[in-house]
């Protein structure tokens, strides 16, 4: 039985790169937001996109963080990700910058997401413990063979790392 999962991707920016890796088919994510659900989500303030965002996260064992140039530092993407590691869920990040987008653009590496946090016990920083992997290729297709052939395993490997916390 595959995994449950929840991404976490810069929207705007990333949508067309996440929908790639959304849809391999190898672990099961939350379901996609079209355009007019979302805005609709987010004209109910910052409480309904936290409630979106809780609910979204029931039941899900990882959270996958898709990096992108402007992942890092967003304010959702950071609730995301504490709320995800508060809750005990395993947490790993794929950098997806070297998928190409609707019209076959590339964009550039952001940074880690995980550096922003730090381990209340031991003053380490986040990005220590979650694995964030970027695929070794430049090329579109085989970012994306490469992402499909180790996701299952990333997944496995992140909720075993966030068992030993």
């Amino acid at each position: 039985m595959a995994r449950r999962v929840f991404y976490s991707f810069h929207y705007k920016e990333d949508n067309w790169r996440a929908a790639q890796v959304r849809n391999m088919g190898v672990v099961e994510g939350n379901a996609p937001v079209t355009d007019n659900e979302w805005e609709s989500i987010t004209r109910g303030g910052d409480q309904a996109i936290r409630n979106w965002i809780d609910e979204q996260l029931n039941g899900k064992s990882c959270t996958i963080v898709l990096i992108g140039t402007h992942t890092a530092g967003r304010k959702w993407i950071n609730y995301e990700i504490e709320k995800s590691w508060n809750d005990g869920k395993g947490l790993l990040g794929i950098y997806i910058h070297n998928l190409q987008d609707r019209e076959g653009r590339q964009s550039s590496k952001g940074s880690n997401p995980f550096d922003g946090f730090t381990m209340k016990r031991d003053g380490a920083k986040l990005s220590s413990i979650v694995k964030a992997y970027d695929p070794p290729y430049s090329v579109s297709t085989d970012v994306y063979a490469y992402i499909k052939r180790n996701l299952a395993a990333w997944v496995e490997e992140a909720i075993a790392i966030r068992e030993k916390y």
